[in-house]
């Protein structure tokens, strides 16, 4: 079966791509329970009469039995998805699985995902070292069935995750539909606890050194400030690469950490705006990245304040670390370099909704500006240079904001991503340049990492091999 074929098929099966990025939480804080006193003060009376009478028509007459719990969570999770790809409502298991990523630390297969709305679930990158990068599972690869059970019947991507996660040392099964393969792939899995190294960096040679972040996690901010000072400790630095590849995002303290380790303090690093509150403005300071904490940023050494610096990114590269690199790009304190990244724009709120929190909510409440006051909602960062993920011009699947139902527009008068039939693109590429199938397996950091190789020749004033055809996707 060819490429064109399998998307065709695939489309007919409704397996539609959506692309917003799986355990993403650009939060402002988990909240307290939201109680009475949050509740809304008046309600359309002839709207909630409706609800009512659907809900006893289904109790006094739906051909099976439903209990009321399931008929309310449903209502609630129907109401809150349907707002925009971001906003989701979780179940007391889906909640537990919620709060164990913020932490870091789950037991499951170690992927990082976007959900498909009806459809597969892709691949954005396995996580290093966990048993699904040891199995062989492929950044760009679909899974398609879990457990034999087809993605496309599962409740959006919070079901999915919740199945691929499970007790340390048991078994799941996947069927991942791989670009270039004629059928799909059965791979069994055995679950491990996943400590989230979220933190990786090294010397790449003699005064260059990488680091590369590849979640915003709570333990993100220290565990970066140590790597810096340990490899700063190495000799002095010529030149830095700050690597967000593929890095879905997280915690917007952490965030504002990591760019305040590269520019003076009192800086504008982002600003939010709501339905509900005035604009907040997020600086460079203390007390708006080490609430709570302790400044770890106290101990960093004074050369990454004006160390030559280049920021990796791709579409994989989204919210938290978009709102990083587009203040280092607006302050030009460092080249951004790669890919036009995601495009998520806006800001979610975990809510607990019983007193026990064991269930909640993550929602939408704002937009966030980069400090030149342009939002990045459906947009994304555009490179200063782009680069394509491999030398022979060949780059990752990317889906972006833009190709979601229900996204959020851009206010801030700047042209936005067209909408792309993202199967029919891939389709296209089985005329592509096709990977060399003794090519050793690809590892960030690695000699074989192209972009790295030429973020270094950037920062060395050597000659970058700019892409040919990869280019912003937005509208003239």
């Amino acid at each position: 079966m060819s490429i064109k074929e399998m998307v065709q098929s695939m489309k007919k099966a409704g397996l539609v791509l959506s692309g917003a990025v799986a355990g993403v939480l650009l939060s402002l804080g988990l909240t307290a329970y939201a109680d009475k006193k949050d509740a809304v003060s008046t309600l359309p009376i002839e709207d909630v009469q409706k609800f009512s009478q659907v809900l006893s028509m289904i109790k006094n007459n739906y051909v099976d039995e439903v209990s009321d719990k399931d008929l309310i969570a449903n209502a609630i999770s129907g109401m809150v998805k349907e707002l925009d790809p971001h906003s989701a409502y979780f179940d007391e298991k889906e909640f537990k699985d919620l709060r164990e990523g913020i932490s870091g630390k789950f037991s499951g297969v170690g992927l990082e995902v976007q959900p498909g709305k009806g459809g597969g679930v892709l691949v954005v990158a396995p996580i290093e070292d966990t048993p699904a990068y040891k199995a062989g599972v492929l950044a760009g690869d679909l899974i398609v069935s879990i457990d034999g059970q087809s993605v496309s019947e599962m409740k959006g991507l919070s079901e999915a995750v919740s199945k691929l996660r499970g007790a340390e040392g048991s078994v799941v099964k996947i069927a991942i539909v791989r670009t270039g393969e004629s059928k799909p792939i059965i791979k069994s899995i055995t679950r491990a606890v996943i400590k989230a190294q979220s933190v990786k960096g090294n010397v790449i040679e003699p005064g260059y050194a990488w680091v590369r972040i590849t979640q915003f996690q709570e333990p993100t901010l220290k565990d970066f400030v140590n790597k810096l000072k340990e490899l700063s400790d190495k000799g002095p630095l010529k030149g830095l690469v700050l690597d967000l590849r593929n890095d879905p995002g997280g915690s917007l303290d952490t965030a504002i950490g990591v760019t305040a380790a590269f520019l003076p303090r009192d800086q504008v690093v982002v600003t939010s705006r709501g339905a509900n509150a005035d604009a907040r403005e997020y600086k460079t300071n203390p007390s708006d990245y080490a609430r709570g904490v302790g400044d770890f940023l106290a101990q960093m050494p004074e050369i990454y304040k004006t160390v030559p610096m280049v920021v990796l990114v791709n579409g994989g590269s989204a919210s938290a670390s978009e709102i990083v690199a587009g203040a280092l790009q607006d302050y030009k304190r460092a080249t951004i370099m790669g890919g036009q990244t995601f495009g998520k724009g806006s800001v979610q709120q975990v809510i607990p909704l019983d007193k026990q929190g064991k269930t909640g909510m993550k929602l939408t409440i704002a937009r966030y500006y980069t400090p030149k006051g342009t939002s990045l909602q459906a947009r994304g960062v555009i490179p200063d240079v782009f680069v394509d993920d491999f030398a022979d011009g060949r780059n990752g699947h990317y889906s972006r904001e833009s190709d979601l139902p229900n996204h959020l527009s851009n206010d801030s008068g700047v042209a936005v991503d067209k909408k792309r039939d993202v199967w029919e693109d891939w389709a296209k590429e089985e005329d592509e340049p096709k990977k060399d199938p003794n090519e050793p397996v690809f590892k960030y950091g690695s000699a074989n990492d192209f972009p790295l190789q030429q973020a270094i020749n950037q920062l060395k004033g050597q000659t970058v091999q700019i892409s040919k055809k990869q280019h912003a996707t937005v509208s003239p």
